[in-house]
């Protein structure tokens, strides 16, 4: 993984897991100890397909830019159908509870989707490449007579 897709990886990961810490405890508090285990298990899910979405987002957008913007909506698309299966899979479950699952959940979404935006913002990304030898080339441009 070239150095900026880690960098924003990270950028994005860490404040993810902050607000996760943050929701275990407030969980673990409210709760008790179910809720702990639900807002990691949140926390978890939510950095592990956002950061596997990151990634296949990034590997498209360098081998095949035509299609960034529609693998970018089937991505998220394939993220929330996941999640639903996850969601149905352990609908009845006793592990963890369900509600602190929830709203540690959105908070953690929300809190990657700002640090990815803001990852993304201070990021000084070339949009365009630099041609090394065309610009060697002291070459006229304009109308030559």
């Amino acid at each position: 993984m070239p150095s900026n897709d880690a960098r924003m990886l990270l950028q994005a990961a860490v404040p993810t897991a902050a607000v996760g810490a943050i929701a275990a405890v407030v969980s673990g508090v409210v709760v008790g100890g179910k809720g702990a285990i639900g807002a990691v298990v949140a926390t978890v899910i939510t950095v592990l397909f956002m950061g596997i979405g990151l990634y296949v987002l990034q590997r498209t957008a360098k081998s095949l830019p035509h299609l960034f913007q529609m693998m970018g909506l089937m991505l998220y698309a394939a993220q929330i159908l996941l999640l639903f299966i996850f969601l149905t899979a352990f609908k009845n479950t006793t592990l963890f509870h369900p509600k602190a699952f929830a709203f540690t959940l959105v908070a953690t979404t929300l809190a990657w989707i700002t640090a990815q935006t803001r990852a993304h913002m201070k990021a000084k990304i070339l949009y365009v490449e630099p041609d090394s030898s065309t610009s060697a080339k002291s070459e006229k441009s304009g109308h030559s007579s």
